[in-house]
């Protein structure tokens, strides 16, 4: 059977299009399910659930929206499209027939641009989405389904993702499930890397775990998970950093390939990984960063409790800041305004700006601009590396008697609303849902009155949902239903403005929001 190559959800500026890719593994059985993409009024036919590809690029799945990229395998035989010419003609014409005609009966007066109507901001916020849903039959384990969006604020967005299935670690026959949520910084290429091979590190370290390890680990059998995916994540950080100084030093190597072989270090990611193993219905969550897991879950009162996944390793995190001076004994002035040495998080992926020596980074700043490595002063910068990849994990047992739900985001989210915010947003989607997604009560929008981005940042850090003022609940996509309110809810003047703003000037008033929500039986 021949095998296809996909890529992952890495990004082109203002693409405008649908990708359905359906795949199954040739060495996994199908596993039925129903696809469906909330940008598509067309319901998708079963098929397989979206399989991880852990010896090429991350992820195998359904994707809509702008930023897909599939790379076809040709077989034998099949020749490219041929280029096309700029001129069906060879040599000199003294005709204007040919050249392009400019429009000279428009454009007077001028007009001003438009912001975008209601209907184009569902558009917009609809743009790349995924939704799958799992039937009880194909035996996941207790997850029924999952939903995901991703809204840019920088072209190409920098944040990634990766969901889907992959073959269960312990050579159990029921696939283990994944989910993932690449923050970048710097740039993609580090967040793209990691939907490309994260898991297959994670995968092949997994799979080296023994019984035997197991039961070494003392009262908590998670706990030579936890070490293994710590291990992972490092063994990866240091395959994206240690090449420096060998890719520096080399004399067979071109140009191009020395700033590629550099750039995934000197960008930077958090990392946001869920495993789902259903022979145990355990959730092991590994995060690097300052995205952020949370879990409600419903109390048999029918309130919802929310349950942290994980904690955010950004620099305001007194921990972390402890962490790092711990590393670092005797040197001063390391993390300043929440800040270490000026990155907002304390761990990331890449970051070779925060990992390498000085004299190896003055000098990749020389000879190949190595995105512009900033210059620290070397009477703070002594002994790198200041920030790490090895993730804080957590394991999670998901109660069959309760209704549950994981919400994972990247920080843009997280920005403008709290853990319990996010768990409330959902239960009321959820109710919406249930109730059969009636319409919204027309809101009068004369009640928010004159919005400005000095009433939006008229709090220490900008906009925050304020319960019950602004929320709104409308979207057939649940990520889609958190991001709406992440950006003005109700408000439809404050979600134009926030998606009329371009970058670079978008990138003042909001980050890139990738958002995934699953839900358990």
């Amino acid at each position: 059977m021949a095998s296809f190559k996909f890529s992952s959800f890495s990004n082109k500026a203002n693409a405008m299009f649908i990708t359905r890719i359906l795949a199954r593994s040739s060495t996994q059985g199908p596993l039925l399910m129903r696809l469906q993409s909330t940008s598509s009024s067309a319901k998708p036919d079963p098929s397989s659930l979206p399989f991880l590809n852990l010896k090429r690029v991350g992820v195998v799945s359904l994707a809509a929206g702008a930023g897909v990229i599939a790379y076809k395998e040709f077989a034998p035989g099949d020749k490219p499209a041929p280029a096309i010419s700029a001129s069906k003609t060879a040599g000199r014409s003294s005709s204007t027939d040919s050249l392009p005609k400019l429009d000279v009966a428009a454009g007077y007066p001028f007009d001003f641009l438009t912001p975008p109507s209601p209907t184009q901001v569902t558009a917009a916020l609809n743009e790349t989405t995924w939704s799958v849903s799992i039937p009880a039959s194909v035996g996941t384990g207790g997850v029924s389904s999952y939903a995901g969006s991703r809204v840019p604020a920088n072209i190409p967005t920098e944040d990634a993702y990766i969901h889907g299935s992959f073959p269960s670690p312990s050579s159990q026959p029921i696939p283990w499930l994944a989910w993932g949520v690449f923050d970048g910084h710097l740039g993609g290429q580090t967040s793209n890397a990691l939907t490309k091979h994260l898991l297959p590190y994670v995968h092949r370290h997994l799979a080296g775990i023994t019984a035997a390890q197991s039961e070494d680990a003392g009262d908590n059998p998670d706990a030579a998970i936890h070490r293994t995916l710590k291990a992972a994540f490092n063994e990866l950080d240091d395959a994206f950093i240690s090449p420096a100084q060998q890719t520096l030093d080399s004399d067979d190597l071109p140009l191009a390939d020395k700033v590629s072989r550099i750039t995934t270090g000197s960008n930077g990611s958090c990392a946001l990984l869920s495993l789902w193993d259903p022979s145990s219905r355990k959730l092991h969550v590994a995060c690097t960063g300052d995205s952020r897991a949370v879990m409600g879950v419903q109390t048999p009162e029918g309130t919802w409790q929310t349950v942290a996944l994980s904690v955010d390793q950004g620099g305001d995190n007194p921990l972390e800041e402890a962490r790092v001076y711990a590393a670092h004994p005797g040197e001063e002035g390391l993390v300043k305004g929440k800040r270490v040495l000026g990155l907002a998080t304390a761990r990331a992926f890449g970051d070779g700006h925060w990992k390498w020596p000085l004299a190896l980074q003055a000098e990749l700043r020389r000879r190949f601009v190595a995105d512009t490595l900033r210059q620290i002063d070397p009477k703070i910068y002594k002994t790198p590396p200041y920030i790490t990849a090895e993730p804080e994990v957590t394991t999670t047992a998901v109660p069959e008697s309760q209704k549950a739900f994981m919400i994972m985001a990247s920080d843009g989210l997280w920005d403008t609303m709290t853990s319990e915010q996010a768990v409330d947003l959902v239960a009321r989607w959820l109710v919406w849902s249930k109730a059969g997604k009636p319409a919204p009560e027309p809101v009068d929008q004369k009640k928010f009155g004159k919005f400005d981005f000095v009433s939006y940042y008229s709090g220490p850090e900008g906009y925050k949902v304020v319960k019950d003022d602004n929320i709104t609940v409308q979207d057939e996509n649940v990520a889609v239903h958190l991001t709406r309110n992440a950006l003005g809810g109700a408000n439809q003047d404050m979600v134009s403005a926030m998606l009329s703003l371009k970058p670079p000037y978008s990138r003042w008033v909001r980050d890139d929001i990738t958002i995934q929500v699953v839900f358990f039986n």
